[in-house]
């Protein structure tokens, strides 16, 4: 009696652990903010961001991170030169105002080479802002790409239009509200984390 619990106990273990693991994903969901509104004596400008949530799948951690490039000192000063940017984590208030356009579920290796990719755009290397031509939307596209996307023509100024080309450009991707529950996995292999040209 008791050698069959044991086994009974061992195979609910065994059972658990390989169906926590198939549970276990990582959801990357990209959004466009309609900014043009004033909070908080605050101007909102239209801005494109990501936002990563679940569980890795090796470690059973969990995910809640999001991110979007801005320029440091935002100023009338951008409309002529170019500024020092930084990635910035928006509050859970600004995502949740945000409309999302495209949903992917990604492999761990694929969610690390996003995070190093955004770590890159906040390092010396990575973080000169240009109102024009390296904005949150270049951001945004090339993570997407980290990701396995393929995205719209770029630059842009209009955060809503890129990722509305780049979801055309992606069907299985592409937000559907009716797949909220049931996002897409894109296998694509990890890309360098160190953009080539920029």
């Amino acid at each position: 009696m008791i050698q069959t619990m044991r086994r009974a106990g061992l195979l609910g273990l065994v059972l658990a652990l390989i169906a926590g693991s198939a549970w276990a994903e990582v959801t990357l969901t990209f959004y466009a903010h309609p900014g043009a509104r004033v909070r908080d004596g605050n101007l909102l400008f239209p801005h494109a961001f990501v936002q990563a949530t679940g569980t890795l799948d090796e470690t059973g951690e969990a995910v809640d991170w999001a991110a979007g490039f801005t320029a440091r000192n935002p100023g009338p000063q951008l409309l002529f030169a170019r500024g020092q940017g930084v990635v910035e984590l928006p509050n859970p208030r600004y995502v949740g105002e945000g409309k999302p356009y495209l949903r992917l579920t990604v492999s761990d290796a694929d969610y690390r080479a996003v995070r190093t990719r955004a770590d890159w755009w906040n390092s010396p290397e990575g973080w000169v802002y240009d109102l024009r031509r390296r904005n949150c939307i270049t951001f945004i596209a090339d993570l997407a790409r980290v990701a396995g996307l393929q995205t719209a023509e770029e630059p842009s100024m209009k955060p809503g239009s890129f990722l509305e080309a780049t979801a055309a450009l992606n069907p299985a991707a592409a937000w559907r509200e009716e797949l909220v529950e049931a996002p897409v996995a894109i296998m694509a292999p990890a890309a360098d984390p160190t953009p080539g040209g920029r």
